[in-house]
């Protein structure tokens, strides 16, 4: 990754936090909020966030997902009020990103996930990478039982989680991951359930939505992605969750980013057992090295 993008993602973060002190243009219907965006981010925290500020306001959020790419480009567009994503801004990619303000909230950990009766329980990072390549293609090679891998990812690069797969595995985002098309899927959703599905299955996806379902999750090089190991660092493998609004929200969007960076918002966030970004900001420098220095 090019060095314009890291100043891309501090400019946009930058226009979050000054958007907060600036007049706003209102795209929202009186008491609704519509949310689009990163699945994941959804069942992080949205869920139970946008419950508790209806019961706390009155005012609705209607939630819908698409993915990252849609949470922060229906933004930008006014097709949503409010996104969420869990990637940075892209204007390399759609020059729209470039005018997204990114909001972090959360920290997600990226996990590898495989079917309960696979009795694997750790792949090292070499190994995860060696998969992704298409050099390790059965079990047995990593000490599991003799059967094929099916190897699932998302399609394009520039999914949330796949962006991160290749920023922080690979430090190259333009690399391509070896598998069958059969097994490339649209969204994290697909992706999980065939894992719940097929003995032979593998993926990465993020903790907070891989907790939900009926999958092993393990771990990596012997660390396992608990709350204190993403919190600490210790778990390598994490990213920044953000809402997504344009320069100048809406005084609605503006509280309502406001409640989820709140102590009430924190609160709620870890509750549902993921780590509130403003708990643990150091976690950010430490990207800042190993993750958004890809080209």
């Amino acid at each position: 990754m090019k060095l314009s993008k890291i100043t891309h993602l501090v400019v946009s973060i930058f226009i979050g936090l000054l958007s907060f002190q600036t007049s706003t243009q209102s795209v929202a219907v009186e008491n609704v909020i519509k949310w689009a965006g990163c699945g994941i981010t959804k069942k992080a925290f949205m869920a139970e966030l946008a419950k508790a500020y209806e019961n706390k306001t009155g005012i609705k959020i209607l939630l819908k997902g698409g993915g990252a790419t849609r949470g922060i480009r229906d933004t930008v567009k006014h097709r949503s009020d409010m996104g969420g994503s869990c990637r940075m801004n892209l204007p390399d990619e759609d020059r729209s990103e470039l005018h997204a303000a990114l909001h972090p909230v959360a920290w997600d950990a990226l996990v590898v996930i495989i079917n309960k009766k696979n009795p694997v329980k750790n792949l090292t990072h070499t190994q995860i990478q060696d998969i992704y390549l298409g050099k390790i293609t059965n079990w047995r090679q990593v000490g599991g039982q003799n059967i094929p891998m099916q190897l699932y990812i998302r399609r394009g690069k520039i999914s949330g989680v796949g962006y991160a797969i290749r920023q922080y595995l690979f430090k190259d985002s333009n690399i391509e991951f070896v598998t069958q098309k059969r097994f490339v899927k649209r969204s994290s959703g697909p992706i999980e359930r065939s894992i719940e599905k097929e003995m032979g299955a593998i993926a990465i996806t993020g903790v907070s939505s891989a907790r939900k379902r009926d999958v092993k999750i393990i771990s990596m090089d012997n660390k396992s992605p608990t709350y204190e190991n993403v919190k600490n660092g210790s778990y390598g493998l994490y990213r920044p969750l953000y809402l997504v609004t344009t320069p100048t929200p809406s005084p609605m969007v503006k509280k309502f980013v406001a409640f989820a960076r709140s102590k009430e918002g924190r609160k709620i966030i870890r509750e549902n057992g993921t780590v509130p970004y403003m708990d643990a900001p150091q976690l950010m420098s430490k990207m800042l090295i190993y993750g958004f220095g890809v080209r």
